[in-house]
C-alpha cells in the first residue's frame, strides 16, 4: 500500500471529531502543565535568590549580632544579681529583726546587773 498527499481515508464524522477533540484537549493540557512547571520553578529560583541575598551578612549586621549576644549575657547576669539582693535583703531584715531583739535583751540584763549592783549598797 502507497501513502501519499492523494490518499483518500474513509472515516465516520463523530469518529474524526472526537480525534480532533481528543488532539485539542492533549495540546491543552500539555500547556497547561508547561505553564504551571514554568511557574513553580520561576518560584523556586526567586525563593533561592532571595534566601541567599538574606544569608549574606555584612559587617554591620555581624556587629550587631554581636552587641545583641553581649546584652542578652549582661541582662542574664543582671537577672542572677538582682535575684541574690532579693535574697540577701531577706536575710538582712531577719538579721536586723534579731540584732533589734538582742539589744533589747542587753538592755534588760544591763538594767538587772545595775538593779542589783545597787541593791548591795
Amino acid at each position: 500500500m502507497k501513502i501519499n498527499d492523494n490518499t483518500n481515508i474513509s472515516l465516520p464524522a463523530r469518529n474524526l471529531i472526537a480525534l480532533l477533540g481528543a488532539v485539542g484537549m492533549g495540546i491543552f493540557a500539555y500547556t497547561e502543565i508547561t505553564t504551571r512547571l514554568t511557574s513553580l520553578e520561576t518560584s523556586r529560583e526567586l525563593m533561592n535568590a532571595d534566601l541567599l541575598k538574606k544569608s549574606e551578612q555584612t559587617t554591620t549586621d555581624q556587629e550587631q549580632f554581636l552587641l545583641l549576644e553581649t546584652l542578652f549575657s549582661d541582662v542574664e547576669q543582671l537577672q542572677k544579681t538582682q535575684e541574690q539582693n532579693m535574697t540577701n535583703k531577706v536575710n538582712i531584715e531577719f538579721t536586723k529583726q534579731q540584732l533589734e531583739k538582742a539589744l533589747e535583751d542587753i538592755e534588760k540584763l544591763k538594767d538587772k546587773v545595775r538593779e542589783n549592783g545597787n541593791g548591795d549598797h
